[in-house]
């Protein structure tokens, strides 16, 4: 009897390349080089959550604000925030209230959905694309472009801003309040088989830690430097950082490639999990050729 072997084949991610039009990340309390004093937001209170994940999308929407003759191309523009577990500072800190007997605090609860603060980015940038908000334990970059390419099918959308926020509570200890989540990301892993987390940020660590980056994509021909597509080219020497699923590492990856081929040129093979076997989906970012002659033109 003839048995046929089955070959497992990888999914193209993306059918063509996009422009990467911008890149920003933030990062506070973390114990990094770049850590910025948390940026004031109307209306959130407690967590860094927020503030974060606005902090990027402003950094990017004003490096490029757009066509519209007002610059903000908000109706051209779609956002989509991947986060695994949300704003969990704010979520653990109304539960606590709620089992001590406090008074309910009803902007505790607007602000632990996470798509709150996009109403926010959408108000202050005059954005009425689609928004959306992800949770994923698969590779984040991965997913957002995926949804990024979907999105630019509608004729009517020219750019999407893709977010990634993470916050500490994945690492800290239970005196920090933080215990539940980390139990709840340990069931999600045991769920799925996947290996238990490590996390992205050492313990201690204050509660307000975390990090956020942002991307702007547009279609090929948008006039960007750096493009990005998939690849199969991915070989067991490809750099990158391992992260737990669900981790906004590998996009922290993909925006420090982009500011790299921004000053130097050329091209990056980005692995977004180092760990994957040989073959797996990588993506490739090349400098545009004439964007990059056009760049040694001014200097």
């Amino acid at each position: 009897m003839k048995t046929e072997k089955a070959v497992k084949t990888e999914k193209t991610v993306l059918r063509s390349s996009l422009d990467i039009l911008a890149t920003a990340t933030a990062t506070h309390g973390t114990g990094r080089s770049g850590d910025i004093p948390l940026p004031r937001l109307s209306g959130f209170v407690e967590s860094s959550f927020s503030p974060l994940a606005y902090e990027v999308s402003r950094q990017c929407l004003t490096e490029r604000p757009g066509d519209d003759p007002d610059g903000s191309d908000g109706s051209r523009t779609a956002v989509a925030l991947a986060s695994l577990m949300g704003d969990t500072t704010t979520a653990d800190l109304a539960s606590r209230r709620m089992v001590s007997g406090r008074v309910h605090n009803p902007l505790l609860f607007m602000q632990a959905t996470a798509n709150s603060v996009l109403g926010y980015v959408s108000r202050e940038f005059g954005i009425t694309g689609q928004m959306f908000s992800l949770s994923t334990l698969d590779d984040p970059v991965t997913e957002l472009l995926a949804m990024a390419e979907l999105l630019l099918e509608d004729p009517g959308l020219d750019r999407v801003l893709v977010l990634g926020v993470e916050l500490t509570g994945m690492g800290a200890p239970p005196a920090e309040g933080q215990g539940r989540v980390a139990a709840a990301y340990r069931e999600l892993a045991a769920e799925t088989g996947r290996p238990v987390p490590t996390p992205s940020l050492p313990s201690p660590l204050p509660p307000s830690a975390g990090l956020a980056v942002a991307v702007l994509l547009g279609r090929t021909g948008a006039g960007a430097p750096v493009s990005i597509r998939s690849t199969q080219e991915n070989n067991a020497d490809s750099t990158g950082t391992p992260g737990h699923p669900g981790s906004i590492q590998s996009m922290f990856d993909l925006a420090a490639a982009h500011q790299r081929l921004l000053r130097d040129g050329g091209s990056h093979l980005l692995v977004t999990d180092p760990a994957a076997r040989r073959g797996s989906t990588a993506f490739t970012l090349t400098t545009n050729t004439r964007n990059e002659t056009e760049n040694h033109a001014h200097q």
